[in-house]
Formats: structure tokens, sequence, C-alpha cells
């Protein structure tokens, strides 16, 4: 499936939330889409549950001190 097909999908199930169930549903459903996306890339191996844990290195740090 494309990625098209996937927004595509995401978007109608998120436009029959907020028809049918109002404002609440549509943040639930697009909390839930947000959720499951990012279980789905840690499933796929495209994220480590260290980077979530890990702190940031770079250039901001640096400006700080």
């Amino acid at each position: 499936m494309s990625m098209a097909v996937a927004g595509l999908l995401a978007g109608m199930a998120l436009g029959f939330a907020g028809y049918f169930g109002g404002f609440g549903a549509f943040v639930l459903v697009a909390a839930l889409g947000a959720i499951g996306f990012v279980v789905g890339r840690f499933l796929d191996g495209d994220l480590e549950a260290g980077e979530f844990f890990r702190p940031r290195r770079g250039e901001r740090d640096e400006r700080r001190r």
C-alpha cells in the first residue's frame, strides 16, 4: 500500500470520526493513529526505543553553555 493510499484512509477515518462523533472523537482517533504510527515504525525497525530517551547532543547544547 502506498503512502498516498494510507494517508487517504487515515483522512477518511478522521473525517468520519469528526462528522459522527464530534471534535472529541476526532482528537481521539488522531491520537490513536499517531500512537499506532509510532508503534508500527518501531516494529518495522525504523525506530529504536533508545531514541526516545537518549539526550540530544549538538549545536543547541553548545549554544546553551
